[in-house]
């Protein structure tokens, strides 16, 4: 299900590492409905002066920024739930990183459900055998 991967301006910071995966899978079970028990994120830290937006470092610009990235399977998900998992992401990171650069971004990638999986099998494979089993 939802791989994601958060990197964050700045030096490693393991507990603010915590909390912002503890509420980037809640955003997305509560919006996108995705199992929490196969959501995986990773965190990495990039330190801001070699982030750079319009060629100036975050350093620069005494600015902090993040760029998400989560993987889904293709056609989970309506056009405005990825919008208001969007919008709820950018508002809420916003409220946890100090001075968060507007150019800050969130990218939805659906993934084909034949071309996309866990456990060694694709979740076109899992889907297909969900409904055998309820059959």
């Amino acid at each position: 299900m939802p791989a994601i991967h958060l990197k964050i301006s700045g030096k490693e910071n393991p507990a603010l590492a915590k909390e912002l995966v503890q509420t980037i899978s809640n955003l997305t079970k509560d919006i996108l409905n995705k199992k929490p028990e196969v959501t995986v994120v990773t965190v990495s830290f990039i330190p801001d002066y070699l982030w750079f937006i319009n060629s100036q470092s975050l350093a620069e610009l005494g600015k902090n920024s993040f760029n998400l990235t989560i993987k889904i399977s293709d056609s989970t998900n309506l056009k405005e739930d990825k919008a208001r998992f969007i919008e709820a992401l950018h508002t809420t990171l916003a409220a946890k990183l100090d001075n968060l650069h507007p150019v800050s971004y969130t990218a939805i990638e659906e993934m084909k459900a034949d071309a996309y999986g866990y456990d060694g099998l694709t979740i076109e494979y899992k889907i297909i055998q969900n409904k055998i089993l309820k059959a």
